[in-house]
């Protein structure tokens, strides 16, 4: 089957049979641009086999269609085998190139040397590359003048091509850039480059002026003097802006420094010490100035690169001064007042001021010192308590003003320390001035001694215990040995007899010159057990021993026997007066005395017991032998019987189970007392009251349906309800 193309109206091309004479063939295709997307591009005529364009072709889209040719007979029986026909779409220049972006941006250091890279301008087209229509060519439109630089025509490429890129002449620059086809004979297209000069630090900062004059005062620091005003051509707030100042002479002593001014690049000249007009008047210093970042090496050097400054100072009225402050001196303690302390004197800086200073004192808290107005000599005033709170470490510490008489007035301030140095002045003494030691020599660890002295170091411990040279005795029956530096033990050598003994003992510090003092010790002999403590019976005899004196006691005696010779007539005047005043008023009475005395905070039998009260405690003694009576009921708490014999003590441990026993069982048949668990009365309020009972409150509600039989099981306490309430 043949295939012939024609460019002929929209017939592409025509497909022919040798199998079958003409009109007896039926002709077809498949594929894309048939039955495929895009669909109704390519048609045929079936009888005559021409292959028609129904609609535009688009290379961009689609640059080629392969479609199948099919022959058959009229009743459809293929004649051959399918043939393919491949449809070329051929390109033309319809595409206009384009610029991958509208404006390229490019950075390069001023100064740059010719052929250095800037940037890269890109672009496309949708043409065929194979062919003319996609061959690009780029171009620089419009620069400005100079021309400082080129683009390549095949890569876009931009680069420097001459000297004399000045950030500060022109610190941007815009290029119109174009790219066209056709090898630059087709269509085109433009864009932009922005190229943007980098700073390099080819200009030197520069002084404004050649000197500069300022003033200021003296006795200050930390203030500024002035400002000095610099210019640089260099890009605003980058390193090679930024100035950077050093004073180069006049300032020997380091009392200017100068700092730069972020936002403004001045250089502002401060005092960091104080200045003295007395000493210097005026200042010339001579500063330069440069950039943080390196000059370039071929820069010009600035014309005003060092500047003068002349910094004159005012005198103004200074405080006196101290000579030494603090000031530390030492006294020893317990001194008398009057005793010179120190001279406490400053000086007036103002030499060229004819001025008078004064001394006060600012802080002295136990108001210890007393200063001299006009010389500043201080003294003690009173004597020091070595216990104040004020001395910290051994050390007083007072403040002193000095004042001029300038208008206005300064002051100095000064530290008086004065070390209050120990006096050994204090004896030590015992720690516990008794206590007691075993019998025998070989038992208990003896008696621990210790010694405090109210001295501090070097003028306390180590203390040396000693028995009293006076009593050469006492080193025959104790001994002491020496344990630290502020302990030793005492200890029998033989033994002697238990009690009291009475040493002397003598302490000595060691100070200089040190002191010692005679103290007496009580110390009780007793005898021990294995653990070396002393017997409860020693202990005993030890209280006994330690008690007073027999002259103290016979004193104390005879005391008390002498009161009581005086106190025995007073006693039995007052008791015959008694008796017969209560005669009379007992015998006066006629009314029951129940009715008018009510005693609280006492409990008896409930109000069925009208013989709780014992009348009996009102009337006269001698009556009350013949008004003893059985009691009335078996329970009656407070009815009096007959008096008990005395008891007879138990006469050893065996007994004492009996005599308690003895004891329950008189208690439990005495009938002038209530039972264990008899409710006792409260408040008796007399015979016949209209009132009914309390207790018939409850009794209307039916006693008979309560169960009490309960009471039985709660012990011993509740016995006498159960046998008042409970079931017989």
């Amino acid at each position: 089957m043949d295939v012939a193309l024609l460019l002929a109206l929209g017939l592409l091309a025509q497909i022919k049979s040798d199998k079958q004479p003409l009109g007896s063939v039926i002709y077809s295709i498949q594929g894309p641009g048939v039955d495929e997307e895009p669909q109704g591009v390519f048609s045929i005529d079936k009888f005559t086999g021409k292959v028609f364009l129904n609609a535009m072709l688009d290379r961009e889209k689609t640059d080629r269609f392969r479609l199948r040719a099919f022959a058959l007979d009229l009743g459809g029986a293929t004649l051959e085998e399918p043939t393919d026909l491949e449809i070329v779409v051929v390109d033309q220049n319809d595409n206009r190139p384009v610029f991958r972006q509208e404006a390229f941006m490019g950075r390069v250091l001023e100064g740059a040397v010719p052929g250095t890279y800037v940037t890269r301008a890109e672009a496309t087209d949708a043409d065929d590359p194979e062919t003319d229509n996609a061959a690009l060519r780029y171009s620089i439109l419009e620069q400005g003048s100079p021309q400082l630089f080129s683009i390549d025509e095949h890569t876009g490429d931009i680069r420097t091509v001459q000297v004399g890129l000045d950030r500060e002449v022109v610190a941007v620059y815009n290029l119109t850039l174009q790219v066209a086809d056709m090898s630059g004979d087709g269509l085109t297209a433009t864009a932009s480059a922005i190229i943007t000069l980098e700073d390099v630090n080819d200009n030197a900062p520069g002084f404004t002026q050649d000197e500069f004059f300022m003033e200021v005062t003296e006795a200050v620091s930390g203030v500024d003097v002035g400002r000095l005003e610099v210019q640089d051509r260099d890009l605003p707030g980058s390193p090679n802006w930024a100035a950077r100042f050093t004073i180069l002479e006049g300032d020997p002593n380091g009392q200017f420094t100068i700092r730069t001014d972020p936002k403004t690049n001045e250089g502002v000249l401060s005092v960091v010490k104080p200045l003295d007009y007395e000493s210097c008047e005026q200042y010339d210093l001579r500063v330069a100035v440069q950039n943080e970042a390196p000059l370039q090496a071929a820069a010009p050097r600035a014309e005003r690169g060092q500047a003068r400054v002349s910094v004159r100072v005012q005198d103004v009225n200074e405080a006196p001064v101290f000579q030494e402050n603090p000031l530390r001196t030492s006294l020893p303690e317990g001194v008398l007042p009057g005793t010179p302390v120190a001279t406490f004197s400053a000086q007036d800086p103002d030499t060229e001021q004819l001025q008078r200073l004064s001394y006060s004192k600012d802080y002295d808290p136990e108001d210890w010192l007393q200063v001299d107005r006009a010389t500043g000599r201080v003294q003690t005033q009173r004597v020091l308590s070595p216990a104040s709170p004020f001395l910290k470490d051994g050390w007083y510490r007072a403040i002193i003003l000095a004042c001029d008489d300038a208008s206005p007035p300064r002051t100095a301030t000064g530290t008086l320390s004065v070390e209050i140095l120990e006096v050994n002045d204090h004896a030590p003494e015992l720690s516990l001035r008794s206590g007691s030691v075993c019998s025998e020599p070989g038992q208990g660890s003896g008696l621990l001694l210790g010694a405090t002295d109210e001295d501090l170091p070097p003028h306390g411990a180590p203390f040396h215990f000693q028995l009293s040279p006076r009593v050469p005795e006492l080193t025959q029956n104790w001994s002491l040995s020496q344990i630290n530096v502020s302990h030793a033990q005492l200890r029998l050598r033989h033994q002697v007899r238990e009690g009291l003994h009475r040493l002397s003992l003598l302490l000595r510090d060691s100070g200089q010159p040190p002191q010692q003092r005679e103290q007496p010790l009580n110390v009780t002999v007793c005898r021990c057990g294995k653990d070396g403590a002393c017997l409860p019976g020693a202990t005993a005899r030890r209280a006994g021993g330690a008690g007073i004196s027999l002259g103290a006691l016979v004193i104390v005696l005879a005391s008390v026997i002498l009161l009581l010779l005086l106190a025995l007539p007073v006693a039995l005047v007052a008791r015959s007066r008694q008796q017969s005043g209560d005669k009379g008023f007992l015998h006066g009475l006629q009314d029951d005395l129940r009715d008018n005395i009510l005693n609280y905070d006492e409990q008896g039998g409930g109000e069925e017991d009208q013989d709780a009260y014992d009348i009996n405690q009102l009337r006269h003694p001698t009556e009350l032998a013949a008004l003893c009576r059985p009691p009335v009921r078996r329970d009656a708490p407070f009815s009096r019987g007959c008096p008990q014999a005395p008891r007879v003590l138990p006469s050893s441990p065996a007994n004492i189970a009996d005599f308690i026993n003895d004891g329950l069982e008189v208690a439990d048949s005495d009938p002038s007392v209530p039972p264990y668990d008899t409710a006792l009365i409260y408040d008796y309020e007399g015979d016949g009251s209209v009132a009914g009972t309390l207790s018939s409150i409850l009794s209307s509600l039916g006693d008979e349906d309560q169960d009490y039989s309960c009471l039985w099981d709660w012990g011993p306490r509740f016995a006498r309800l159960a046998d008042l309430y409970g079931p017989p």
